[in-house]
């Protein structure tokens, strides 16, 4: 009797224990890899699952988040130089299909040896392509870079279930010489520029000035030709009414019967008058004797003689 007892509570447990094993839970962004006796059976999706107690097995489980892992690796140079990064891998599972999951879950033998192979992979991948670069364009070719490593990777990670999201270059450093050098270079090149500059700056402002100078010049001698012109023109007109006087004095005086001679006269002291009214301290010796008005007047009609036979010529 206490035999069939013990059998009876060994059958329970067991049809308990197989109850209980064959409902799994899958949490979201995972996914379950069912085998039976070893071999592959099939994938659980998340939430509450159903698998064949004591036959089926959960072989892994396996999370379908994106994950990152940062780098530190140096490379060399065309030209021989060391180039130091600092970069961050960020990858996920390729999709949930039945075929990705199987290569994440059987390629590698633990995720130690994932990552190891991802990231000497990435490594490998930058330095050779580092390698055919010189120094000075590696600065300029972070783009370029991390576009390389996608090309060569993608089709790698698709054979392993993965997927490369992103790849950031973080920092990309060389040895100190070369950053002093580098410096160098950068501050030389800004001098030359500053002083370019300054000398272009300093061109414009001579030649501006140079300009302004010119357009004064042109403006004086513009306005003095411009002065000089109704100088003259006030001149003729002051010497055209000054004929024309003359003439109708003339005229009057020789239809009066009276000699026109003392037009000159008039004319004369007239000048003389100007003369002193106007002559600022200067000084002008004139021939005031009788003798002396009477050889004036000769000189003043023999010239007035002289143009009158000229206008009727």
């Amino acid at each position: 009797m206490e035999a069939t007892s013990i059998v009876f509570y060994i059958i329970l447990f067991l049809v308990f224990v197989g109850v209980a094993s064959s409902f799994v839970t899958v949490k979201q962004g995972t996914i379950v890899v069912i085998t039976v006796f070893g071999k592959y059976r099939r994938i659980l999706a998340p939430g509450l699952n159903f698998k064949i107690p004591f036959i089926e097995n959960v072989y892994s489980k396996i999370s379908i988040q994106n994950r990152s892992v940062e780098l530190e690796f140096q490379a060399v140079t065309f030209d021989q130089a060391n180039v130091y990064f600092k970069a961050m891998l960020l990858y996920s599972v390729l999709d949930q299909s039945e075929e990705a999951i199987k290569n994440v879950a059987f390629k590698f033998v633990d995720e130690r040896n994932l990552m190891q192979a991802l990231i000497r992979t990435v490594e490998g991948s930058i330095r050779a392509f580092v390698a055919t670069k010189r120094q000075s364009e590696v600065l300029i070719l972070r783009r370029d870079i991390v576009e390389h490593v996608k090309d060569q990777l993608d089709t790698i990670l698709e054979g392993w279930g993965y997927h490369l999201q992103d790849l950031q270059l973080n920092d990309i450093t060389f040895d100190d010489v070369i950053m002093k050098s580098m410096s160098q270079v950068v501050a030389s090149n800004n001098l030359k520029a500053a002083a370019e500059n300054e000398g272009q700056a300093l061109l414009i402002t001579k030649t501006k000035a140079a300009e302004a100078d010119g357009n004064a010049i042109k403006i004086s001698a513009e306005a003095e030709r411009q002065a000089a012109q109704l100088r003259g023109q006030g001149i003729a007109l002051f010497r055209e009414e000054v004929a024309k006087g003359m003439t109708t004095a003339a005229k009057e005086m020789q239809g009066a019967n009276m000699d026109t001679s003392v037009i000159l006269f008039t004319m004369w002291t007239e000048s003389i008058k100007h003369f002193a009214e106007n002559s600022n301290g200067n000084v002008i010796f004139l021939d005031g004797s009788t003798a002396g008005m009477e050889h004036t007047m000769k000189e003043m009609m023999a010239l007035n003689l002289l143009q009158s036979d000229k206008v009727k010529k």
